[in-house]
């Protein structure tokens, strides 16, 4: 296990927005808009921001040093992925229903005792990670009382079981 840093973090920090490089911006609303849902705050000069719940932005995007571009080759260095947290599992439910909907591809569902996941790539080829957290007393612990993370297959029928549309009984 890593040692604690001598100056640790305020607990009170997040990460509040993710900003990403994209070939195009009318493409990428098109997934994080019409397929995730986010709201469009502004689009602004080759820029677009977007929240859930009308924060001033949750995720940035710019075509300003990428338009045209191409995504970044295998082996190479960068984002592995933006993960996008639901408030119960019936959300994230309902948000894969809209991907599945949309035809977007799922990459991997997983089971991490402290969370379900559900992966996809974006038009850019970024990865997006969907997920909901348990309820911290439910999470897996070590013998040291340590969070004990694992990654076991998530079983995505008994999701989408909780979920608006086919297959769904909500």
């Amino acid at each position: 296990m890593a040692s604690a840093p001598q100056n640790p973090i305020d607990p009170g920090a997040d990460i509040g927005h993710v900003h990403l490089k994209v070939a195009d911006i009318d493409r990428a609303l098109g997934f994080y808009r019409d397929v995730l849902g986010f709201e469009v705050q502004q689009v602004w000069e080759g820029a677009a921001f977007l929240s859930a719940g009308g924060y001033h932005h949750h995720i940035g995007m710019n075509t300003w040093q990428s338009k045209g571009g191409s995504p970044p080759p295998p082996g190479t260095t960068g984002l592995f992925h933006t993960a996008v947290r639901y408030p119960t599992r019936s959300a994230l439910a309902e948000a894969v229903r809209r991907v599945i909907d949309a035809g977007v591809a799922i990459t991997g569902a997983s089971d991490h005792g402290v969370s379900e996941a559900v992966y996809m790539r974006d038009p850019d080829d970024n990865g997006v990670e969907l997920y909901w957290d348990r309820p911290e007393p439910e999470w897996p612990r070590d013998e040291r009382g340590g969070v004990a993370m694992f990654s076991e297959p998530l079983d995505l029928d008994e999701l989408l079981a909780l979920a608006p549309g086919p297959g769904g009984n909500a």
